[in-house]
Protein backbone atom coordinates (compact mmCIF):
# COMPACT_ATOMS: atom_id res chain seq x y z
CA UNK A 1 0.00 0.00 0.00
CA UNK A 2 3.17 2.45 0.96
CA UNK A 3 4.85 1.93 -2.13
CA UNK A 4 1.63 2.05 -4.33
CA UNK A 5 1.23 5.30 -2.58
CA UNK A 6 4.47 6.45 -3.25
CA UNK A 7 4.30 5.16 -7.06
CA UNK A 8 0.89 7.33 -7.73
CA UNK A 9 2.40 10.78 -6.13
CA UNK A 10 5.89 10.11 -8.28
CA UNK A 11 3.40 9.60 -11.60
CA UNK A 12 1.77 13.01 -10.39
CA UNK A 13 4.99 15.10 -9.75
CA UNK A 14 6.42 14.11 -12.97
CA UNK A 15 2.74 14.98 -14.73
CA UNK A 16 3.01 18.20 -12.71
CA UNK A 17 6.31 19.06 -13.55
CA UNK A 18 5.99 18.42 -17.36
CA UNK A 19 2.76 20.46 -17.77
CA UNK A 20 5.31 23.52 -16.65
CA UNK A 21 7.05 24.49 -19.60
CA UNK A 22 6.47 27.99 -19.20
CA UNK A 23 9.49 30.11 -19.28
CA UNK A 24 9.82 32.40 -16.36
CA UNK A 25 12.33 35.87 -16.95
CA UNK A 26 13.80 36.53 -14.32
CA UNK A 27 15.11 40.71 -14.07
CA UNK A 28 18.47 40.39 -11.63
CA UNK A 29 21.04 43.25 -10.52
CA UNK A 30 23.66 44.56 -12.97
CA UNK A 31 26.12 46.91 -13.22
CA UNK A 32 29.16 47.84 -14.72
CA UNK A 33 32.01 45.44 -13.74
CA UNK A 34 33.66 46.58 -11.01
CA UNK A 35 37.12 46.13 -9.42
CA UNK A 36 37.65 44.01 -6.49
CA UNK A 37 41.09 44.43 -4.49
CA UNK A 38 42.36 42.62 -1.86
CA UNK A 39 44.54 44.44 0.04
CA UNK A 40 44.65 42.84 3.60
CA UNK A 41 48.44 43.00 4.47
CA UNK A 42 49.13 41.20 7.31
CA UNK A 43 52.29 42.10 9.11
CA UNK A 44 54.13 39.75 11.68
CA UNK A 45 56.20 42.69 13.65
CA UNK A 46 59.11 39.70 14.96
CA UNK A 47 60.30 39.43 11.31
CA UNK A 48 62.24 42.01 9.18
CA UNK A 49 61.50 41.10 5.68
CA UNK A 50 58.10 40.05 4.18
CA UNK A 51 56.60 39.49 1.08
CA UNK A 52 53.62 41.94 0.48
CA UNK A 53 50.66 40.38 -1.80
CA UNK A 54 47.74 41.81 -3.70
CA UNK A 55 45.51 39.99 -5.13
CA UNK A 56 42.83 41.69 -8.00
CA UNK A 57 39.84 40.72 -9.59
CA UNK A 58 36.98 42.33 -11.78
CA UNK A 59 33.40 41.56 -11.19
CA UNK A 60 31.63 40.00 -14.50
CA UNK A 61 27.76 39.60 -13.75
CA UNK A 62 25.66 38.95 -10.47
CA UNK A 63 25.81 35.05 -11.24
CA UNK A 64 28.86 35.22 -13.12
CA UNK A 65 32.64 33.70 -11.58
CA UNK A 66 35.00 36.66 -10.72
CA UNK A 67 37.79 36.67 -12.95
CA UNK A 68 41.55 37.69 -12.00
CA UNK A 69 42.16 41.16 -14.20
CA UNK A 70 45.08 42.77 -15.11
CA UNK A 71 46.80 45.89 -14.03
CA UNK A 72 48.91 48.93 -15.34
CA UNK A 73 50.68 49.21 -12.52
CA UNK A 74 49.77 48.78 -8.18
CA UNK A 75 52.01 50.49 -5.87
CA UNK A 76 52.45 51.33 -2.17
CA UNK A 77 54.00 54.61 -1.32
CA UNK A 78 54.99 55.91 1.96
CA UNK A 79 53.65 59.38 2.73
CA UNK A 80 56.45 59.88 5.40
CA UNK A 81 59.27 62.20 4.90
CA UNK A 82 61.51 59.53 3.45
CA UNK A 83 58.86 58.50 0.87
CA UNK A 84 59.13 55.78 -1.78
CA UNK A 85 58.12 52.06 -1.17
CA UNK A 86 57.30 49.18 -3.35
CA UNK A 87 56.14 48.45 -7.17
CA UNK A 88 54.20 45.30 -7.22
CA UNK A 89 54.73 42.80 -9.88
CA UNK A 90 52.45 40.16 -11.36
CA UNK A 91 53.40 36.43 -10.87
CA UNK A 92 50.52 34.75 -11.87
CA UNK A 93 46.86 36.15 -13.47
CA UNK A 94 45.38 38.37 -10.89
CA UNK A 95 48.23 38.50 -8.29
CA UNK A 96 50.44 41.04 -7.59
CA UNK A 97 53.88 40.37 -5.23
CA UNK A 98 56.90 42.30 -4.12
CA UNK A 99 58.95 39.98 -2.10
CA UNK A 100 61.40 41.26 1.09
CA UNK A 101 59.22 44.23 2.06
CA UNK A 102 61.00 45.91 5.17
CA UNK A 103 58.62 45.41 8.13
CA UNK A 104 59.48 48.44 9.54
CA UNK A 105 58.63 50.46 6.43
CA UNK A 106 55.38 49.09 6.54
CA UNK A 107 55.07 50.02 10.50
CA UNK A 108 56.32 53.67 9.41
CA UNK A 109 53.18 55.61 9.13
CA UNK A 110 50.71 56.35 6.84
CA UNK A 111 50.62 54.58 3.04
CA UNK A 112 49.01 55.35 -0.05
CA UNK A 113 47.87 52.21 -2.03
CA UNK A 114 47.76 53.46 -6.17
CA UNK A 115 46.41 51.53 -8.92
CA UNK A 116 46.48 52.27 -12.59
CA UNK A 117 43.79 49.99 -14.21
CA UNK A 118 42.43 50.55 -18.01
CA UNK A 119 43.66 54.41 -17.71
CA UNK A 120 42.21 54.71 -14.11
CA UNK A 121 43.64 56.01 -11.13
CA UNK A 122 42.55 54.03 -7.60
CA UNK A 123 43.85 55.31 -4.27
CA UNK A 124 43.44 54.12 -0.82
CA UNK A 125 44.73 55.52 2.19
CA UNK A 126 46.12 52.65 5.46
CA UNK A 127 48.22 52.84 8.45
CA UNK A 128 50.07 50.59 10.29
CA UNK A 129 47.06 49.23 13.19
CA UNK A 130 49.10 47.38 16.13
CA UNK A 131 46.81 44.83 18.04
CA UNK A 132 47.19 41.75 20.98
CA UNK A 133 48.55 38.89 21.87
CA UNK A 134 46.21 36.25 21.64
CA UNK A 135 47.16 34.80 25.42
CA UNK A 136 45.35 31.34 25.30
CA UNK A 137 42.92 29.04 22.95
CA UNK A 138 41.00 26.36 24.46
CA UNK A 139 38.53 23.98 23.36
CA UNK A 140 34.92 24.11 25.84
CA UNK A 141 31.66 21.82 25.62
CA UNK A 142 29.48 24.55 24.66
CA UNK A 143 26.69 24.34 21.58
CA UNK A 144 24.74 26.87 20.39
CA UNK A 145 21.90 25.62 17.78
CA UNK A 146 23.59 21.62 17.29
CA UNK A 147 24.98 19.62 19.73
CA UNK A 148 27.83 18.97 17.13
CA UNK A 149 28.73 22.91 17.40
CA UNK A 150 33.20 23.23 18.36
CA UNK A 151 33.47 25.88 21.13
CA UNK A 152 36.74 27.08 20.46
CA UNK A 153 37.32 30.16 23.74
CA UNK A 154 39.63 32.57 23.13
CA UNK A 155 41.72 35.41 25.67
CA UNK A 156 43.72 38.24 25.27
CA UNK A 157 44.19 41.52 27.18
CA UNK A 158 43.48 44.86 25.78
CA UNK A 159 45.67 48.02 25.76
CA UNK A 160 44.31 50.03 27.51
CA UNK A 161 45.75 53.44 26.85
CA UNK A 162 43.80 53.74 23.52
CA UNK A 163 40.67 52.50 21.89
CA UNK A 164 40.91 49.70 19.81
CA UNK A 165 39.21 47.88 17.30
CA UNK A 166 39.80 43.72 16.04
CA UNK A 167 38.99 40.90 13.40
CA UNK A 168 39.32 37.60 14.57
CA UNK A 169 39.99 34.61 11.91
CA UNK A 170 39.06 31.12 13.16
CA UNK A 171 40.33 28.86 10.13
CA UNK A 172 39.84 29.91 6.36
CA UNK A 173 38.03 33.19 6.43
CA UNK A 174 35.74 33.02 9.48
CA UNK A 175 35.84 36.41 10.84
CA UNK A 176 34.75 38.05 13.80
CA UNK A 177 34.62 41.87 14.54
CA UNK A 178 34.96 43.47 18.44
CA UNK A 179 36.19 46.28 19.75
CA UNK A 180 37.01 47.30 23.35
CA UNK A 181 33.92 49.58 24.09
CA UNK A 182 33.22 47.37 26.94
CA UNK A 183 36.26 45.93 27.79
CA UNK A 184 39.16 48.52 27.53
CA UNK A 185 42.33 47.45 29.05
CA UNK A 186 40.92 44.55 30.28
CA UNK A 187 41.46 40.96 29.97
CA UNK A 188 38.67 38.98 27.58
CA UNK A 189 37.79 35.90 27.21
CA UNK A 190 34.87 35.05 24.22
CA UNK A 191 33.29 32.08 22.61
CA UNK A 192 33.77 31.09 19.31
CA UNK A 193 31.55 28.44 17.77
CA UNK A 194 32.14 26.41 14.70
CA UNK A 195 29.11 24.60 13.25
CA UNK A 196 30.65 22.96 10.61
CA UNK A 197 31.24 19.36 12.41
CA UNK A 198 35.14 19.28 13.45
CA UNK A 199 36.89 15.91 14.09
CA UNK A 200 40.01 14.96 16.58
CA UNK A 201 43.37 15.93 15.65
CA UNK A 202 42.10 18.63 13.21
CA UNK A 203 43.57 22.05 13.68
CA UNK A 204 42.07 25.45 13.79
CA UNK A 205 44.42 28.37 12.80
CA UNK A 206 43.30 31.58 14.82
CA UNK A 207 44.37 34.88 14.31
CA UNK A 208 43.91 38.41 15.95
CA UNK A 209 44.26 41.27 13.75
CA UNK A 210 44.50 44.74 14.83
CA UNK A 211 42.24 47.53 13.01
CA UNK A 212 40.89 51.07 12.48
CA UNK A 213 37.63 52.09 13.01
CA UNK A 214 36.77 52.23 9.03
CA UNK A 215 37.75 48.81 8.52
CA UNK A 216 36.08 47.26 11.77
CA UNK A 217 33.04 48.71 10.36
CA UNK A 218 33.28 47.55 6.87
CA UNK A 219 33.66 43.76 8.32
CA UNK A 220 30.93 44.64 10.42
CA UNK A 221 28.52 45.16 7.23
CA UNK A 222 29.69 42.35 5.31
CA UNK A 223 29.31 39.65 8.17
CA UNK A 224 25.83 42.07 8.67
CA UNK A 225 24.38 40.99 4.88
CA UNK A 226 26.03 37.73 4.85
CA UNK A 227 24.71 33.81 6.49
CA UNK A 228 27.75 31.99 5.32
CA UNK A 229 31.06 31.89 5.61
CA UNK A 230 32.76 34.25 3.56
CA UNK A 231 36.25 36.02 2.43
CA UNK A 232 36.71 39.22 3.19
CA UNK A 233 36.90 40.40 -0.50
CA UNK A 234 34.47 38.21 -2.51
CA UNK A 235 31.72 39.74 -3.98
CA UNK A 236 29.01 40.85 -1.15
CA UNK A 237 25.51 40.13 -2.02
CA UNK A 238 24.70 44.13 -1.29
CA UNK A 239 27.97 46.19 -2.28
CA UNK A 240 29.62 47.09 0.21
CA UNK A 241 32.21 50.32 -0.06
CA UNK A 242 35.52 49.87 0.90
CA UNK A 243 38.13 52.50 0.85
CA UNK A 244 39.60 52.56 -2.53
CA UNK A 245 37.87 55.07 -4.69
CA UNK A 246 38.64 56.05 -8.30
CA UNK A 247 40.63 59.32 -8.47
CA UNK A 248 40.51 59.58 -11.84
CA UNK A 249 38.71 63.18 -11.59
CA UNK A 250 39.75 64.28 -8.44
CA UNK A 251 41.45 67.51 -8.66
CA UNK A 252 42.03 67.58 -4.87
CA UNK A 253 43.67 64.98 -3.50
CA UNK A 254 42.87 66.36 -0.08
CA UNK A 255 38.64 66.48 -1.17
CA UNK A 256 37.01 63.23 -1.83
CA UNK A 257 33.62 64.59 -2.50
CA UNK A 258 34.02 66.32 -5.65
CA UNK A 259 34.42 63.17 -7.74
CA UNK A 260 32.41 63.16 -11.08
CA UNK A 261 31.19 59.87 -10.58
CA UNK A 262 30.76 59.05 -6.70
CA UNK A 263 28.84 55.63 -7.27
CA UNK A 264 32.76 54.60 -8.93
CA UNK A 265 34.99 52.93 -6.52
CA UNK A 266 36.48 49.48 -6.39
CA UNK A 267 35.03 46.56 -4.24
CA UNK A 268 37.42 45.80 -1.42
CA UNK A 269 39.78 47.34 1.51
CA UNK A 270 43.12 48.24 1.70
CA UNK A 271 44.71 47.67 5.28
CA UNK A 272 48.22 47.60 7.22
CA UNK A 273 47.38 45.02 9.88
CA UNK A 274 49.83 43.46 12.95
CA UNK A 275 48.35 39.85 13.27
CA UNK A 276 49.29 37.16 15.82
CA UNK A 277 48.43 33.69 14.95
CA UNK A 278 47.88 30.49 17.23
CA UNK A 279 46.94 26.91 16.27
CA UNK A 280 44.41 24.95 18.37
CA UNK A 281 44.09 20.91 17.98
CA UNK A 282 40.94 19.54 18.22
CA UNK A 283 40.05 16.88 20.74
Amino acid sequence: MKQLLYTSLLLFGIVFISSCEDVIEVDVPSEEPRLIVNALIRVDTSLPFMDVKITVAETSSFFGTVPPTGLQQISITSLGPEGGGPILLETEPGVYVKEAVGTDFLMSGPMVLQIDFEDKIFLAFSEFQPTSAIESLAQGDGTVFDEDDTEIIVSFTDNGEQNNYYVFEFGESNFLETNDEFYQGQSFEFSYFFEDELNPGDEVPVSIMGVDESFHDYMALLIEQSDRDFGVFETPAVTVRGNIINATDIDNIENFNNVNMSDNFALGYFAIVQEFKDTLTIQ
